[in-house]
């Protein structure tokens, strides 16, 4: 099994932002059953975000009170918390003074029942260097108040210059069948050198591999993937294409296409020269977690090969933001 900062995880992850940066949140009640189940089929490794939701409501809220009911499942979990932006705003602020507020504030709310294993900050702020940045955490692992130090949406250099300040525990990075950009920028292969895990968010494509988009209009009102140039018009229509190849493999299998799409990415562990990926697929309720733990868990050389190829005739258009 993988392991983060000295701890066994299963080769599954959970990302927490839908359950509350959902247009309309599930109850408590089908968090916390969404969260057992996580948790009793081996998906340990937890990520969530002190954006994800509202001041008042985001991953740390929700994920106390699951602790206070819980108290037995905190240390089973590898917990990563994404912070660092500034105060109200959506802009990354690597200040010393604002990292200091975000993770004390993430404590705050999370009240002693569970700590943080892995922090990082959501986005490099351009106006520190990544060195500044790592120090700063540095000296929060020092203090106790995370456990390790990890790196959200950075390029290979960055990865590099800041893993010699401090060893870095993982690097959160998009990837899935039509987001391979890791693969192709020495993101991956630097991870690789550097044994570094990568936590792979959005495996799912944000949910365009599930089969359950077909058009546009799929997507609910108010829903972060209206904005993302991948879903729309003559782009969408282009990469229904790849999901439709995916999905019609998937049904030769006899698995459904989100299955198919997670153990392309955990076979990638199976690849020379790749580091250890750990997926963390999102899902609001107790059944998705169980498509997304269960079933297929690598695929075939033959299976892979296909794919590679139904990769390499269906390039992807559109960006990722």
């Amino acid at each position: 099994m993988p392991t983060l900062i000295g701890k066994e995880v299963g080769p599954t992850g959970y990302g927490l932002m839908r359950m509350t940066w959902n247009p309309t949140p599930p109850s408590r009640e089908v968090c916390f059953e969404t969260l057992d189940t996580a948790l009793e089929l081996g998906a340990n490794f937890w990520n969530g975000g002190e954006f994800y939701g509202t001041p008042d409501n985001h991953s740390c809220h929700l994920l106390k009170e699951y602790f206070t009911k819980n108290p037995q499942n905190a240390d089973k979990v590898v917990l990563s918390i994404k912070g660092g932006l500034a105060r109200g705003e959506f802009r990354p602020d690597g200040s010393e003074k604002n990292i200091r507020a975000s993770v004390d504030e993430c404590l705050r709310v999370l009240d002693g029942t569970k700590s943080i294993d892995i922090f990082e900050c959501a986005r490099q702020d351009p106006g520190t260097t990544v060195e500044q940045t790592v120090t700063v955490l540095a000296q929060l692992v020092k203090e106790g108040k995370i456990g390790g130090i990890g790196l959200s949406e950075v390029d290979a250099e960055t990865i590099r210059r800041a893993h010699k300040v401090h060893p870095i525990a993982a690097v959160e990075v998009e990837l899935s069948l039509w987001s391979l950009d890791i693969l192709e920028n020495d993101i991956a292969k630097t991870c690789a050198e550097l044994n570094i895990p990568v936590i792979a968010y959005s495996p799912l494509g944000r949910g365009a591999f599930t089969g359950e988009i077909a058009k546009f209009t799929d997507i609910p009102e108010g829903d972060f993937r209206r904005l993302v140039p991948k879903f729309q018009g003559e782009n969408y229509e282009h990469n229904l294409k790849l999901i439709q190849e995916i999905v019609a493999l998937a049904k030769r299998r006899g698995s459904a296409p989100a299955q198919i799409a997670l153990a392309w990415v955990r076979s990638l562990n199976n690849k020379p020269g790749l580091p250890t990926i750990i997926p963390i697929p999102g899902g609001t309720t107790k059944d998705k977690v169980i498509q997304n733990t269960q079933g297929i868990q690598t695929l075939s050389d033959e299976e892979f090969a296909e794919i590679d190829s139904i990769l390499k005739g269906h390039v992807v258009q559109g960006s990722r933001y």
